[in-house]
């Protein structure tokens, strides 16, 4: 059976990073997903490099697999007109403007729902369309700063780190896709389309959850920790002999387990150690007994000993564990296409009753520009009018 949102086109009118995160999403559920382009450059993640592979960067592979690539100049009105075409037979749009850019373009959802009322609209900007901050630009790591995040990464007196992969955005693209996903359950019912405001700044506050839970309750700011957990005890990395290993102690059985594997068996009914708040009170003075323990061994052999007992724990992967990994190649998040090439990431999400994609190409520049503008039933002379540079 077809993947869930198969039949369904997208009109991706986004740049950068959370709205073709958000678009992938879409597409690897099975929608046509139509990404609209500047000519000559396109959206300008396929700058952001190197290495470049083919011509494409890295970074704009990683988001749009499975896409279709439409150039256009949306600023000249034969552009704009295909977009209305567009909208006639499509579901959803998703945009990544400037809060007020695609009214001036008159191409907002108000204009357009009046050619298609089924159309849902999604507009993803860093602090939203309404409120004080609606004009701001904001990137990933202005959004994850605000957030009060960002002061509680790093070690304590050292300054804060920005974490390697853009949490701001993938919160923002997947709050999309949910939301989107949402508006097209309601539709089934009332057949009326809907309007969605996602912003980077609402979606990573709304990540802060225990944190800001913690601020509210304790009335202090939480503290850096590195890798450790403000209310688990063991739950962090550990050097050992060659490199760091994780151990996560959930619940006090966990505990006991860990203090057998360990030879440190005194421990589990230590008064100072027994349940896991004592060990949150007295997380110092664990630590350092733990600690001294693991650098005696190093990661692979305390690893074999946690999983023998049951204690969730991993040595620190780097990408080239990952490569190779069991798990990840049974699951197939590593998809490598029959003519060579870089692997891609394949999606996490499986469905047992319908066909989940194998390799997906990321599409050239332009490269589906012809086949859409023929399908929406262009002249060759219209489509030279809309292809050539504007005077």
């Amino acid at each position: 059976m077809a993947l869930p949102l198969k039949g369904l086109r997208v009109i991706d009118l986004t740049k950068d990073f959370a709205g073709p995160f958000c678009t992938m999403i879409l597409a690897d559920l099975g929608a046509e997903v139509v990404k609209i382009e500047k000519p000559g450059s396109g959206d300008e993640t396929r700058a952001w490099g190197p290495p470049f592979i083919d011509g494409t960067s890295y970074y704009f592979l990683s988001l749009n697999r499975g896409k279709k690539s439409v150039s256009l100049d949306l600023k000249r009105e034969e552009a704009r007109e295909v977009i209305r075409r567009l909208v006639v037979d499509s579901d959803i749009l998703v945009e990544s403007n400037r809060p007020g850019t695609m009214s001036k373009l008159g191409l907002d959802y108000r204009k357009l729902r009046r050619i298609n009322h089924s159309l849902v609209y999604c507009s993803i900007s860093g602090f939203g369309q309404t409120g004080p901050y609606r004009k701001r630009p904001g990137y990933d790591i202005v959004a994850f700063a605000m957030s009060g995040i960002m002061a509680t990464t790093g070690e304590t007196g050292r300054p804060p780190v920005r974490v390697s992969i853009p949490v701001a955005d993938i919160a923002a693209g997947h709050y999309a896709s949910t939301a989107i996903l949402a508006a097209l359950s309601k539709r089934l019912i009332t057949g009326q389309g809907d309007y969605i405001d996602i912003s980077l700044f609402d979606s990573i506050v709304s990540w802060t959850t225990y944190l800001s839970s913690y601020y509210f309750a304790a009335g202090k700011e939480p503290s850096k920790m590195g890798s450790a957990h403000p209310s688990i005890v063991p739950y962090q990395a550990f050097r050992c002999k060659d490199k760091d290993l994780v151990i996560a102690v959930g619940n006090d059985i966990q505990w006991k387990s860990l203090c057998n594997a360990l030879g440190l068996s005194n421990l589990a009914t230590d008064r100072l150690f027994a349940t896991n708040p004592s060990r949150v009170r007295n997380r110092d003075i664990l630590i350092k007994i733990l600690s001294k323990r693991l650098r005696g061994g190093t990661a692979s052999h305390w690893h074999g000993i946690m999983v023998e007992n049951g204690i969730p724990s991993t040595p620190v992967h780097s990408f080239s564990n990952i490569s190779r990994d069991r798990q990840v190649n049974h699951r197939k998040m590593l998809i490598r296409s029959e003519r060579g090439g870089i692997p891609q990431l394949g999606s996490p999400m499986r469905f047992l009753r319908s066909f989940n994609p194998g390799f997906r190409e990321v599409p050239r520049l332009g490269q589906h520009t012809k086949e859409i503008l023929d399908e929406l039933g262009f002249s060759p002379i219209e489509q030279s009018r809309i292809e050539s540079p504007k005077s």
